[in-house]
C-alpha cells in the first residue's frame, strides 16, 4: 500500500499553517513551539533545524527525541476521525499535534492543552 501523502510532505510546510490558525485566533508562535516540543520532545533549536532541513512528517516524528508519554490523554475528533482511534502510528501522531493545535486555535488554557 502506498504512503499517505502526508508522511513525505515536509513539516516546514504545514507549520505555517499551524502559526497562522493561531495567531488569528490571539495566540503566539510561542505557544505553538511550545506545543510542538512538548508533544515531540524536541528543543526550540532542534525543532528550528527540522524545520530549515524540511524534513517530511515521516522523518520529523522518526528523530523526535522523546514524544510524551501523555500524548495518549489526547481525545476528540479531528479531520472527522477520533484520534485516540486512529490505528496507524505515524498518522496518530500527526493528527495528535493537529488536535493541539486545534485545541490553542479555540481559546484552550495551556496547561489543559498540555495535559497538565
Amino acid at each position: 500500500m502506498a504512503k499517505h501523502r502526508i508522511y513525505t510532505m515536509s513539516f516546514a510546510s504545514v507549520y505555517p499553517h499551524y502559526l497562522t490558525k493561531a495567531e488569528k485566533k490571539g495566540r503566539t508562535k510561542e505557544e505553538v513551539d511550545e506545543i510542538i516540543t512538548w508533544l515531540t520532545g524536541y528543543s526550540q533549536e532542534e525543532l528550528e533545524t527540522q524545520i530549515e532541513k524540511e524534513a517530511d512528517f515521516e522523518t520529523f516524528f522518526a528523530e523526535a527525541p522523546q514524544l510524551n508519554a501523555s500524548r495518549s490523554l489526547i481525545t476528540g475528533v479531528i479531520c472527522g476521525m477520533r484520534v485516540e482511534d486512529i490505528e496507524e502510528p505515524l498518522m496518530q501522531e500527526i493528527r495528535y499535534m493537529d488536535k493541539l493545535i486545534d485545541e490553542l486555535a479555540k481559546g484552550k488554557a495551556m496547561e489543559k492543552i498540555l495535559r497538565k
